[in-house]
């Protein structure tokens, strides 16, 4: 197959190149299927809640929150708690959960981004070695044919194109991740600060009294 031919001439720069982009494959689809997962209509839910709690229907609410998933629904049912509990900072409940949410978004997303970056400069050296065994050819030989040195420049070419291939949708990988984890983030800016003003508003025309 061409493919092994391929990563034989490259060589063991070819092994590494081959080992990154497994691991970017893997984070990749990883971090899609994870957010495919946990997307969610927050507007929907929203008002599903902001319905249920105008009954003081709480145990309804954080059941809603637990039986759907994402990271915005787990910052609405901490609003919900503190509130209950009769907490006076629920942003402070919210930013909380928020430090444990996020992380979860992020977590490998660096990973994709540095193959993206390293794998031209595995590439390049790929290229300084398979230039070094061309020179290397060149002086052990009185007499050079032009498969000898097509071999070593062959090996030079071969890393610096893998890594590329290999590197540039690693980066393309990276900024979409990077852009789905902003958006869901501004979903669950959007959903705490709407959940808050609402329990807010409910202490206010309550005058202030513990639900």
């Amino acid at each position: 197959m061409l493919y092994l031919k391929l990563l034989n001439d490259g060589g063991p720069i070819m092994w590494v190149i081959l080992a990154g982009s497994l691991i970017a494959l893997f984070v990749f689809l990883e971090k899609v299927f994870q957010f495919h997962r946990e997307e969610i209509n927050v507007r929907e839910l929203l008002r599903g809640l902001f319905n249920v709690l105008k009954r003081d229907g709480f145990v309804e609410a954080i059941t809603l929150c637990d039986n759907t998933p994402g990271p915005a629904a787990r910052l609405l049912g901490a609003a919900i708690l503190a509130y209950e509990r009769g907490d006076e900072d629920i942003r402070q409940a919210v930013d909380d959960a928020a430090l444990e949410e996020i992380p979860k978004l992020e977590r490998h997303i660096n990973l994709l981004g540095t193959l993206g970056f390293i794998l031209p400069l595995v590439g390049f050296l790929g290229t300084v070695l398979g230039m070094m065994k061309t020179f290397q050819v060149v002086g052990a030989s009185e007499y050079l044919s032009t498969a000898d040195i097509a071999g070593a420049v062959n090996m030079a070419l071969i890393t610096t194109a893998a890594a590329l291939v290999v590197a540039i949708p690693a980066y393309l990988g990276y900024n979409y991740l990077i852009a789905r984890v902003n958006s869901i983030t501004l979903d669950m800016e959007k959903a705490s600060l709407e959940i808050i003003a609402f329990f807010e508003r409910r202490r206010a025309e309550t005058g202030g009294e513990e639900q």
